[in-house]
């Protein structure tokens, strides 16, 4: 009886051996090992020295000693009494809602237009991909130089119906002239992410729906829309990350000034000394970026709910 209890397993024993990491799970670490440092290294440390940033009093000097006076939130109160940020979000949430509306729209229209795929369709959905691969700096000047005032093509095309030339790259117009060159270069995006979830909905439901009577509308109504709900939601969340931190297209086509600056290269101007910022402001360009991201995540939570909830719905 005592041999028998000495060699059964204690509770201590069992409890140690559960402790162990099993070899499965050393495998697992070790592959997600790259990705977490790539995030941590990437994407965690600079968030932090953001927020780091945000609550200290940054100077040429002090950012380079390290010694920058801790402000707490002095600072986030400070830009948002600066009556320039609240016309610069209004600017911001404008340029964002058009380009997203117009860029997904285009995109949609596109991407039904091209799942009939009737001939020289391939070669079509190619060509349009063209501004997706372009560089930014290619992009900006060319619509530069296509809204110029005086030689500008778009100006000459509009001045055949005896319309005066438009300042599309002067202050109170140069933020229509930017969204219209966003939009342009964020159709292709739509295009495809659109027409690849076009290519998953099954041609039964349209021939069902064909033989019960429903017109091309109807079957894009109650079909199509629906369906592609999914990639829809992905595809908003993604242009509107994209298009809210979109510094490229502006700065070069009209370096933020007038109605065309956004949270994005304000915070870029006040970072560098670009622009008509020649201070460099490093804290209050850290509170702007805080505040980017901050949008940026509740529209991420607004998606996950929408998600969430659509999920449950089924």
């Amino acid at each position: 009886m005592t041999s028998a209890t000495a060699s059964a397993p204690t509770h201590a024993d069992a409890r140690r051996r559960s402790r162990r990491i099993r070899p499965t799970t050393w495998a697992a670490l070790g592959f997600a090992a790259p990705l977490i440092i790539y995030i941590v290294v990437f994407y965690v440390a600079p968030l932090a020295q953001n927020m780091s940033m945000s609550l200290h009093r940054f100077t040429r000097r002090t950012f380079v000693t390290g010694d920058a006076p801790f402000a707490g939130l002095d600072v986030y109160g400070e830009v948002l009494a600066d009556p320039t940020f609240w016309n610069t979000l209004r600017q911001t949430l404008i340029f964002v809602v058009l380009s997203i509306v117009c860029q997904y729209s285009i995109g949609l229209a596109l991407a039904v237009f091209f799942n009939q795929n009737f001939r020289l369709s391939g070669v079509l959905r190619g060509a349009f991909l063209v501004p997706w691969l372009l560089p930014p700096m290619i992009s900006g000047t060319t619509w530069q130089w296509m809204m110029d005032a005086d030689n500008g093509i778009i100006n000459r095309i509009i001045g055949v119906f005896g319309i005066d030339p438009v300042w599309w790259l002067q202050a109170d117009h140069s933020l229509w002239a930017v969204i219209i060159a966003n939009i342009w270069l964020g159709i292709p995006f739509n295009l495809v992410i659109l027409y690849s979830g076009l290519q998953n909905i099954s041609t039964d439901l349209y021939e069902a729906a064909a033989l019960d009577g429903c017109n091309a509308w109807q079957r894009f109504w109650r079909i199509t829309f629906p369906l592609l709900r999914p990639v829809t939601m992905i595809t908003l969340l993604l242009g509107f990350v994209y298009t809210l931190k979109t510094v490229d297209i502006i700065w070069i086509m009209t370096q933020g000034s007038g109605s065309s600056q956004t949270l994005a290269t304000w915070a870029y101007a006040m970072a560098f000394g670009k622009g008509h910022s020649s201070t460099i402001r490093y804290s209050e360009a850290s509170v702007v970026g805080t505040i980017l991201m901050v949008i940026a995540l509740a529209f991420a939570f607004v998606y996950l709910w929408a998600q969430r909830r659509d999920e449950e719905g089924r």
